[in-house]
């Protein structure tokens, strides 16, 4: 991709949602690599496929030639970002933030190369300039340039208040550091790019204008939309709970499932999003007529995203499942299914779906019990108390869950 044509790939491809001046941008980006950076709060030790646009973009820019920034937000995850929420987040220690910051780094590395000498990306903690910086510093350098009828005007703060819903002090604080983070990543990297998702505009204008008023040189942003799916739902959350990047909260098996029984309409949209493959490449694979055209899209998806993000191996065993058990329907091999392990002697099948993250709550557990979707042997379970044994697994005990989820329960 060259970096020339850079922003035009990206309309092409669906990532671009606003931006404060394109032309600018071009320019710019034509002397040139250049750095850009993308924040990311040390919420929780994951991050699931909704976030996924931004560090694809990011992708993007590394292949381009240019050098992304991965900031964590070790010092605003202490404080909370109310963008596009009705309620206050709840504060983490700083230890919660250290585990997870740790943890978010091992995602990155999955879809950045950090070890390129000219083009590698980096990371930083906005952590390690703000421990340095005094309140009476931000209110001597940036109070003055700052207004609160500015603040006033941004439409996530403008909701809270309508609501009559706290909007504390700390939170509205928050835009005043996430804009003084670009101005130091100006200042210390020549960084003159931010991306995010488009809940940020306003966080980002206001990082544009502290720059501006400070004499900083000129500097740009851009938004990726609000992904959602064909359904209306928002990407990353489905029935069962989120779609997580990180293996230890969901298996490399549902991961690649999440993105083979995507909805038919999002395929061409997730290819182009989500994948490597040429436009040309996807254009000759969305215009395919013959049967079954639009399945194997779907398993390419699949392939190419599990890959990505699981490893080539990972990819392949999950491919091989999948060919095992719906070439065969319920004549399968129970060796080819991922595995689930039985803890305890006896356990509710309710309690073990929910435990095992196949279903959000034990009353919708109890729910597909009932409606008889859930399965031991290929026979239906409709009592929602029903025990399992440790007795009676043997070499395995079936369970499945829909049509498209099996697995085999073991000691």
């Amino acid at each position: 991709m060259n970096n020339l044509n850079l922003l035009e790939e990206l309309k092409l491809r669906g990532f671009i949602y606003q931006e404060s001046d394109s032309a600018g941008m071009q320019e710019l980006m034509s002397t040139g690599p250049q750095f850009a950076y993308v924040g990311f709060d040390c919420t929780a030790d994951s991050l699931h496929v909704g976030s996924l646009m931004p560090i694809m973009l990011m992708r993007r820019w590394q292949q381009a030639g240019h050098r992304p920034i991965i900031l964590l937000g070790g010092a605003t995850t202490l404080i909370g970002d109310p963008t596009g929420k009705d309620q206050s987040r709840q504060l983490l220690t700083p230890e919660q933030i250290k585990i997870n910051k740790e943890s978010l780094k091992t995602i990155f590395e999955k879809f950045i190369d950090f070890n390129d000498p000219d083009h590698g990306a980096i990371i930083v903690d906005n952590y390690d300039w703000w421990k340095d910086v005094s309140y009476l510093d931000i209110l001597r350098d940036v109070g003055s340039l700052v207004t609160v009828n500015r603040m006033l005007t941004f439409e996530t703060v403008q909701r809270r208040l309508e609501r009559e819903q706290p909007l504390t002090f700390l939170e509205f604080n928050y835009m005043i550091l996430q804009g003084y983070d670009f101005v130091h990543l100006i200042r210390t990297h020549q960084c003159r790019f931010q991306f995010g998702g488009s809940d940020q505009w306003g966080n980002m204008i206001s990082g544009l204008e502290l720059a501006r008023k400070m004499g900083l040189p000129s500097a740009f942003v851009m938004t990726t939309p609000l992904l959602t799916t064909a359904s209306g739902a928002k990407m990353g959350k489905t029935e069962q709970g989120a779609v997580w990047l990180n293996n230890e909260r969901l298996s490399d098996y549902d991961y690649w499932q999440f993105w083979r029984n995507c909805d038919d309409r999002d395929v061409e949209r997730f290819l182009k999003l989500f994948t490597d493959l040429s436009l040309e490449t996807i254009a000759d694979v969305i215009n395919d007529s013959s049967e079954d055209a639009l399945n194997q899209a779907k398993v390419l998806l699949a392939n190419e995203q599990t890959t990505m993000c699981r490893g080539s191996h990972a990819q392949k065993v999950c491919y091989a499942q999948a060919q095992a058990i719906f070439a065969k329907g319920e004549d399968f091999d129970p060796a080819m299914l991922p595995k689930l392990s039985l803890i305890s002697e006896q356990c509710l099948l309710a309690d073990f779906l929910v435990q095992e993250q196949l279903a959000p709550s034990k009353g919708n557990a109890k729910t597909l019990i009932r409606q008889g979707a859930v399965k031991l042997n290929h026979e239906s379970v409709t009592d929602e108390f029903k025990l399992i044994e440790r007795a009676q697994l043997g070499s395995g005990l079936v369970l499945s869950v829909g049509k498209k989820r099996h697995f085999l329960i073991i000691e």
